[in-house]
């Protein structure tokens, strides 16, 4: 890695290195495993997709099952998601407020944590209400 490439990962948030931890994963593992790789992401895609659901409720159930499942990085990118769709803040506080009818104590630490930075952060150039 060389300086410049030291300097703009200090700079970044904690929020943002998560999500460029992930992406640098994936892309490892697309090297190292191309057909699972692209099978599952096939796979994904197609879930995420326009169906009887809208995109945007697919983003908020991932999300849901993400923070119960207290999956950090999925919490951030289907937080992201959410904001790319259009879900408002209500929508995904209300997902949030789901999540720890199941998962309890663990589930609403996320929410009032990671989740609202997520959302404070990401949110900047998103329709948050």
């Amino acid at each position: 890695m060389d300086q410049q490439q030291q300097q703009d990962q200090q700079d970044q948030s904690p929020i943002q290195m998560a999500l460029q931890d992930y992406k640098e994963g994936i892309g490892v593992f697309t090297k190292k495993m191309p057909t699972i790789a692209k099978k599952y992401n096939a796979f994904t895609e197609a879930c995420f997709e326009k169906g009887k659901l809208a995109k945007k409720e697919k983003q908020l159930i991932a999300l849901g099952i993400s923070i119960f499942s207290q999956d950090e990085y999925c919490i951030i990118y289907h937080t992201k998601g959410c904001l790319d769709e259009g879900c408002t803040e209500d929508e995904i506080l209300e997902t949030v407020g789901v999540s720890a009818a199941f998962g309890g104590g663990a589930a609403m630490s996320q929410a009032v944590t990671l989740v609202q930075e997520a959302m404070k952060e990401l949110g900047d150039n998103q329709p948050v209400q």
